[in-house]
């Protein structure tokens, strides 16, 4: 759309901001928002300066705003862009309380009205929960992904890895999850894009930190059959703020690639992720607790961190614990190499550092 333009259709519009037209006009009849000019008086044709104001609107709910403030400043951007308030503007002031009762101004139309419990929350059931993640649900389900980005940035420079995860990522994530398996595989597009941006952010949190120095990595994996990743790439970005090193197997990785690292390696902790009882292998598990090295003499095996809901309580025997969640499983492997650099190595060899096969 150039300068001098007819201006673009609602439905148009719509789609550029990645949500429903029913919510471009619902922020029209509620806060004053629409086009500053009408074709014959009826039809609406969006102006440049209009689709700015409308992306404001996106992009100040998508922070948390609440939408009757997002739509004043929103508005207030037009205004100064256009140089002077349009008269018809003027004339219809922002109505917080007006518009159509069921239709919330910051949801897409085809989403149902939070209930009493989840508050406004983009359409997903957040519960009480941070207000940044309702404007990360917002973003998500406008598939607004540099919003997303940006808000997921944010909450880790604002609240650190371990709360941005628990109090921010994870409840939406779990929400969108649930959003989808309640609505015929709907939305199935917001919980992937979701994913994906709390993948890169993690994973570029993980690659900034310092290099650790020549300690035995950590290793982390799912186990075989078992996709959910995220959070053991939250735990690689939490042990990088620590400056601890780990090695990040990802999803379904086989039982022997997984016991042949583990002897290469000589990690002081093992993390074996299982998000369902499907896919958590006891059997693995003290496979892997048992899995000795070092030197003879002074052999080693790891500890086991079952980590995640699959696992049944009784799984964890010797040398195994259940984390109850990423801050406990960063305490109990920060620990270990606690623990280690206060005793003196063995025989000059590093602590945890693998040695000859017996």
């Amino acid at each position: 759309m150039t300068e001098g333009s007819p201006g673009v259709s609602t439905g148009a519009v719509a789609r550029r901001l990645g949500v429903s037209p029913t919510t471009v006009r619902s922020w029209e009849q509620r806060y004053g928002m629409g086009p500053a000019v009408r074709e014959g008086n009826r039809h609406r044709r969006w102006m440049p300066d209009d689709v700015a104001m409308l992306e404001e609107m996106c992009r100040l709910t998508s922070s948390g705003i609440p939408p009757a403030e997002a739509a004043r400043a929103a508005v207030a951007l037009r205004r100064q862009l256009d140089g002077d308030a349009p008269a018809e503007l003027s004339a219809r002031p922002p109505q917080d309380a007006g518009g159509p009762a069921d239709v919330p101004a910051d949801l897409p139309a085809d989403l149902p009205p939070p209930s009493a419990h989840g508050g406004a929350g983009g359409g997903l059931p957040l519960g009480r929960v941070r207000q940044e993640c309702r404007g990360l649900a917002r973003a998500a389900l406008r598939l607004d992904g540099p919003a997303m980005e940006s808000l997921l940035h944010e909450a880790m420079r604002t609240h650190g890895l371990v709360t941005a995860w628990e109090e921010v990522m994870a409840p939406t994530l779990h929400a969108a999850g649930r959003k989808w398996e309640s609505a015929d595989d709907r939305y199935v597009e917001v919980e992937h894009l979701l994913s994906w941006h709390v993948s890169t952010v993690l994973r570029r949190a993980a690659a900034a930190a310092p290099v650790p120095g020549r300690a035995a990595p950590v290793v982390m994996a799912c186990l075989p059959g078992e996709q959910h990743t995220l959070p053991l790439e939250a735990l690689a970005a939490g042990l990088a703020e620590r400056a601890l090193p780990a090695r990040m197997f990802g999803a379904a990785v086989p039982a022997e690639a997984l016991l042949a690292a583990v002897r290469r390696l000589g990690p002081p902790a093992v993390v074996l992720w299982s998000q369902s009882r499907a896919t958590a292998d006891s059997t693995l598990a003290r496979q892997v607790a048992l899995t000795a090295f070092g030197v003879k003499g002074a052999r080693k095996a790891p500890l086991v961190l079952l980590a995640g809901p699959g696992w049944p309580p009784q799984a964890a025997t010797a040398g195994m614990r259940r984390p109850g969640g990423l801050r406990q499983a960063l305490d109990a492997i920060g620990a270990l190499y606690a623990a280690q650099a206060a005793a003196p190595a063995d025989d000059g060899e590093r602590p945890g550092a693998p040695g000859g096969e017996s």
